[in-house]
């Protein structure tokens, strides 16, 4: 059974930083593609970044020069850096990862939240 499961939220001042990290388990294989969601109270979960194996990556508008994602060279780690937050970043922020055969695995999330 696969599992992911993230770390790193928390409570963060405006244009503070925060990291997260997710771990895949239950794999011998590697993802050929992982990523981080979000969902804020009354909206719909919403993709805010994605890396494959080649290190490409996809960013959500709303992040674009604030978030990096990256992955380790074990290739089923991932982080997001997440820097210059806003009162509209705070959600709770899913992991995801998509084995070869298409299915999509999500961690339980961790909340994010940018308050002064």
């Amino acid at each position: 059974q696969v599992h992911l499961v993230e770390s790193g939220g928390g409570l963060v001042q405006p244009g503070g930083s925060l990291r997260l990290s997710c771990v895949a388990s239950g794999t011998a294989n590697s993802m050929p593609t992982m990523g981080w969601y979000r969902q804020a109270p009354g909206k719909q979960r919403a993709l805010v970044a994605s890396i494959d194996l080649a290190r490409s990556t996809n960013y959500a508008d709303s992040v674009k020069g604030r978030f990096t994602i990256s992955r380790d060279s074990n290739k089923n780690t991932v982080h997001l850096q997440m820097n210059s937050l806003k009162p509209e970043d705070t959600a709770a922020y899913y992991c995801t990862g998509t084995l070869w055969t298409g299915q999509t695995y999500w961690g339980e999330g961790t909340q994010v939240t940018v308050s002064s």
